[in-house]
């Protein structure tokens, strides 16, 4: 698990390991959540890295090598602020409420924003991949004239996944309802400006 930790109520029973990194919702890069079910502690072949002996990990209270002690803290610092919010239903709630201002805006406007995921059963509420058309066919010439002007109002990071290319709006917990509409508006404002040429 990755984007989506954090975001919603998880029944940790139904798996024998979650492994995410902390990067997205829980902290800063370079530390790791392991939740491991007890019975599977010392299952690790010969062959695994220590790191990933989890055995040993636990045997040592996750000291077996240096913490990274700051990121632990940032974390610590997030889950912190994450209760006082409400925790994880809330950050549920606000997730759902900001994925949808999102949604609202490629479905109002498609086919000249096209999400990437169209059955909405399997949308992410955290990364939504979107491309802009014309004709009804990608137009990268326009996707970076949008990152262009996105970037004069001060949206970041908006351009997709090397993988993927096109348009990423990431909602991750931090991003606000109210910074999930500005950008929304703005997407609308550029599809009209857009269409009135």
């Amino acid at each position: 698990m990755s984007s989506n930790i954090m975001t919603a109520e998880i029944d940790v029973s139904k798996f024998g390991l979650i492994f995410a990194g902390a990067q997205k919702n829980i902290g800063c890069a370079g530390v790791t959540l392991v939740i491991i079910r007890e019975d599977l502690l010392g299952l690790a072949s010969p062959e695994c890295p220590i790191v990933f002996d989890f055995q040993t990990i636990a045997g040592n209270n996750s000291l077996y090598n240096t913490p990274p002690t700051y990121g632990i803290y940032i974390m610590g610092l997030v889950l912190d602020w994450m209760t006082a919010e409400g925790g994880i239903a809330e950050m549920q709630k606000r997730s759902e409420e900001k994925a949808k201002i999102i949604y609202d805006v490629l479905d109002e406007c498609h086919p000249f924003y096209r999400a990437m995921v169209t059955d909405s059963k399997s949308r992410s509420r955290m990364n939504i991949p979107f491309r802009l058309c014309s004709k009804g066919e990608a137009d990268e010439a326009l996707e970076k004239k949008f990152l262009t002007e996105a970037s004069s109002r001060g949206f970041v990071q908006l351009k997709g996944h090397r993988s993927v290319g096109g348009i990423r709006a990431s909602l991750y917990n931090a991003i606000t309802r109210d910074e999930a509409q500005t950008l929304a508006s703005f997407m609308r404002e550029f599809y009209a400006k857009i269409m009135m040429q």
